[in-house]
């Protein structure tokens, strides 16, 4: 069998997808098995990237995601290969992609919390987008093979969404991910460049509105208030969500934005923070808060949408749209020992759950069976 990956998003710049496409191929490469495998890769990852074993193929496919020239040219470069199955990561599948496929689908958020002010675009275009993409996302179920979901409660959620048959997904749980060692000679000056001086809770990712980081911040003044002993960290690349968070945020000393951190800088911050905190209202798994877990740091969780499924006993969890709710895990996942041992305690069991080659391998059944 010939097996087609989608690979155009690969490597840890295109955050989660990126990340779940470079870690699925390692571990498939680990797998003994007689099968073939095609990589479909853009320029800026081909030259670099290095097949896992004789089975595997690179071939280029140097088209941007969501755009025209996706609908229109990426099916002839993937037909060209002669793939019997192919895997696309995400679901932007060209509309015309006739073959077998395979697609994972991480969440709904567009169904679900497609506010106007999570776009840069223009109201028109982006209305024009916003029913392009959920046209194709509705397609793409319809025509899959098989579908792999992020968690149950994304499963559960394509199925009542979408119309499509709960046979027809599988849930396959991703793996925290394993940053750069944290070198604690290089500390000091990280967090001084930074003004980080306190104990401070984490927060890492971008800023959508769908995040709840503007809640978040109001609650933080209040806690704040009560103990300005703490900073509150907010690690993520800028953007025009960042830049309305920091006026938000303006005169507020104890609140730090980092701007882009690399994988070294992201395990300080990690190996260093008091408290990890995730407020989101909606989530297809939420990696950050278990990477968080495995440097042994306690989080505060939102309590919607998979988090309780994917953290399960090892967050203390909190309604994401009541501030007060906020404070309240707040002080306890800041000061109460007790609860931050008990956190930490449950979080090696939960993180036992999840993993990679786990991943890989139930991945592989179903490109078998497809």
């Amino acid at each position: 069998m010939r097996i087609g990956i989608d690979a155009r998003m690969y490597g840890p710049r295109h955050s989660g997808i990126g990340r779940y496409v470079e870690q699925l191929i390692k571990h498939l490469g680990m797998i003994d098995t007689d099968q073939e495998f095609v990589v479909f890769l853009k320029k800026e990852a081909f030259d670099t990237f290095v097949l896992p074993n004789d089975r595997w193929k690179k071939v280029l496919a140097d088209i941007h995601w969501y755009g025209v020239d996706e609908q229109l040219h990426l099916t002839k470069i993937i037909k060209q290969e002669q793939v019997d199955l192919m895997h696309f990561p995400h679901w932007n599948v060209p509309l015309m992609y006739r073959n077998p496929f395979v697609v994972t689908i991480h969440d709904l958020i567009m169904f679900h919390h497609a506010r106007r002010d999570a776009s840069t675009h223009g109201a028109l275009l982006y209305a024009i987008k916003d029913r392009l993409h959920r046209h194709i996302v509705r397609s793409t179920a319809k025509r899959a093979r098989h579908i792999f979901a992020t968690s149950e409660f994304t499963k559960k959620d394509i199925a009542e969404t979408l119309g499509v048959g709960e046979e027809k997904i599988s849930v396959t749980y991703q793996a925290p991910f394993q940053n750069a060692e944290c070198r604690m000679q290089n500390a000091e000056s990280f967090f001084e460049t930074l003004h980080i001086e306190s104990p401070y809770v984490l927060y890492v990712g971008n800023a959508y509105p769908h995040k709840n980081l503007e809640t978040l911040i109001d609650a933080w003044k209040l806690f704040v208030a009560e103990y300005p002993g703490y900073q509150l960290v907010l690690a993520g690349k800028e953007s025009p969500w960042y830049e309305t968070l920091k006026g938000q945020a303006r005169g507020v000393g104890s609140i730090v934005f980092t701007g882009f951190v690399d994988d070294t800088q992201l395990a300080l911050l990690y190996g260093n923070a008091h408290l990890y905190i995730f407020p989101s209202v909606y989530e297809g798994f939420g990696l950050p808060p278990l990477e968080a877990m495995t440097y042994g740091i306690p989080v505060i969780s939102s309590s919607a949408s998979c988090l309780p499924e994917t953290l399960g006993n090892a967050a203390l969890y909190f309604e994401p749209t009541d501030m007060h709710d906020i404070v309240r895990a707040l002080e306890k996942g800041t000061g109460n020992e007790e609860m931050r041992y008990l956190l930490r305690k449950n979080a090696k069991d939960e993180l036992a759950r999840y993993s990679w080659n786990e991943l890989a391998a139930s991945t592989l059944q179903i490109y078998l069976a497809a």
